[in-house]
């Protein structure tokens, strides 16, 4: 019993892999999905392609588009201002912002874009020019900002 796929066999099967992408992401099914999908186009466009020669190219190209989305990911140097969720305080090193209230024994709150932040520097009377040094988990570390 010899099993024949037709074109459209291809593209339920990656239109499947694609559907469980959105389950279990990772790109991983993502790229067997667009292989299954161009296998098919492939059967579409050439119908007497044997199903050997068929499942051959799938993996084929299963194998090189994962392997290639791996290596180029991990090339691919950082978007500017992408950062991790939890590490969003990294974004205002170097930044100077205005107090809106003193830091009294060490520490205060300043308002940063749409959050308040608690900082830790010198006593410092509300108003006065502050740049972020550090960030020490929630707490921004400050110092007077130079004049300008």
């Amino acid at each position: 019993m010899e099993i024949t796929f037709q074109f459209w066999h291809w593209w339920v099967a990656g239109l499947a892999l694609l559907a469980l992408e959105a389950f279990l992401p990772g790109a991983f099914f993502l790229w067997m999905g667009v292989s299954a999908l161009l296998v098919g186009a492939l059967l579409w466009l050439l119908p007497e392609l044997a199903t050997f020669w068929q499942v051959v190219l799938f993996a084929i190209l299963s194998i090189g588009s994962v392997l290639t989305w791996r290596r180029l990911r991990k090339r691919r140097p950082e978007a500017a201002g992408e950062t991790r969720i939890n590490e969003r305080g990294r974004l205002y090193e170097g930044r100077s912002f205005t107090l809106g209230t003193a830091i009294v024994d060490g520490i205060g709150n300043l308002r940063v874009d749409d959050g308040q932040w608690r900082v830790a520097g010198p006593d410092l009377p509300a108003g006065t020019q502050v740049r972020v040094i550090a960030v020490e988990g929630a707490t921004l570390r400050v110092e007077r900002a130079p004049s300008p």
